[in-house]
């Protein structure tokens, strides 16, 4: 087994699990509360969620993001392409826990490089530096709960 690297993030939202879920599955809709997200929409819709796909536009970097994980109002989780090569397979996910009226929101990155010591180095500076674009995400998804709160 290859090792791979993670990183966590995790926030606490004023919102029922409910509408943070429906701002999730609105698979299309990222751009609308993720700050450095110019554009975003569906690629490949499917009956069953698993296996849909969006193309996103960060700056020069067009992603496309395919479900691999969808477990209402729970799990949500994506495999990222069109990353440079160097920086091995991407996925996120979320992961949503009811805390009473409010819930805890978890976004977790992995990164699979490679099992040699320079190539899971790699995987450690990648999650890193996604450490920080997790946090800006859930900030953006807690303003956006704010805003729809208000």
């Amino acid at each position: 087994m290859v090792p791979v690297a993670t990183i966590d993030r995790t926030r606490t939202i004023a919102a029922p699990i409910e509408e943070i879920w429906d701002v999730l599955a609105d698979f299309g809709a990222i751009s609308t509360w993720v700050d450095n997200v110019e554009h975003s929409c569906i690629l490949v819709s499917r009956a069953k969620p698993l296996g849909t796909a969006r193309r996103v536009q960060v700056g020069r970097n067009t992603l496309v993001e395919t479900i691999v994980e969808f477990d209402p109002p729970h799990t949500l989780a994506y495999e990222i392409e069109g990353l440079p090569k160097q920086m091995g397979e991407l996925t996120n996910r979320w992961t949503l826990r009811r805390e009473g009226e409010d819930t805890t929101v978890t976004l977790t990155s992995t990164v699979e490089i490679g099992s040699r010591p320079d190539q899971q180095l790699a995987e450690r500076v990648i999650c890193r530096m996604l450490a920080h674009q997790n946090a800006s995400m859930l900030a953006g998804l807690a303003k956006r709960m704010e805003r729809a709160r208000v």
